[in-house]
């Protein structure tokens, strides 16, 4: 068998003498949406920023594609990081208000120094269900479902194959959130992505992941497998 995308193995992350992620074990496959649900504080979103290496974990191990990330230097891990992508929680805080959308989404392209055409910047507007003349605008300009849609599409611009959706519809008006959730189911099916999403919010945990992990207190206390069972012989 394959090795999952995203393979998680006894994870622990420390703030001073404070545990807030303690002995946490999952693993995620490509085309597949994992929620890890709990209140406030129980370290999901820790675990996020471990899995991503921008917090390095203090135990265990975060195997990408086959590949054990904690060992890895900041610049052997530089060529993987555009295959793990955020997604963040607030589409107006995660865009410099001082550049134009299209500069936003070129930026990730630019880091790794592809050079980004007018064309592959109009495409990936397009993808996330933006007009091409958008590119022209600042975020001020757009609504917040917008602004999110931008958020995606530097996430996608880099080729990803993992994405970490930290509450991506929270900060959202309600009438706007389908929307982007079935953005993202479209995305992940004709991708393949892996989605890794932290989330709080069970409508969306129960309509839009396959399984979901409650955390408490820094440790999984249960999973549930969301996906529809098919029915036995009759």
């Amino acid at each position: 068998m394959s090795a999952p995308l995203l393979d998680v193995r006894d994870l622990v992350v420390r703030y001073g003498t404070t545990t807030a992620v303690d002995h946490v074990s999952f693993a995620l496959e490509a085309g597949e949406t994992l929620a890890l649900d709990g209140p406030s504080g129980c370290g999901k979103s820790s675990t996020a920023l471990a899995v991503l290496q921008l917090r390095r974990p203090d135990g265990g191990e975060v195997r990408f594609e086959g590949r054990e990330l904690t060992s890895l230097s900041d610049r052997e891990l530089r060529p993987l990081r555009p295959r793990m992508q955020p997604v963040f929680q607030d589409p107006y805080g995660s865009l410099s208000p001082r550049h134009r959308i299209r500069d936003a989404v070129a930026e990730p392209l630019r880091i790794q120094g592809r050079r980004p055409t007018p064309d592959r910047v109009a495409e990936l507007l397009d993808r996330v269900g933006l007009d091409p003349s958008y590119g022209d605008r600042r975020p001020h300009e757009l609504s917040g479902g917008q602004c999110q849609r931008v958020g995606i599409a530097r996430a996608l611009a880099s080729g990803p194959r993992l994405l970490v959706l930290d509450e991506p519809v929270s900060a959202l008006d309600p009438s706007v959130r389908a929307g982007i959730l079935n953005l993202l189911a479209d995305l992940r099916d004709e991708l393949g992505l892996g989605y890794l999403l932290i989330c709080h919010d069970r409508a969306v945990v129960r309509h839009f992941t396959d399984r979901v992990l409650e955390m408490r207190d820094g440790r999984i206390s249960s999973g549930r497998d969301l996906r529809p069972r098919a029915a036995g012989p009759r």
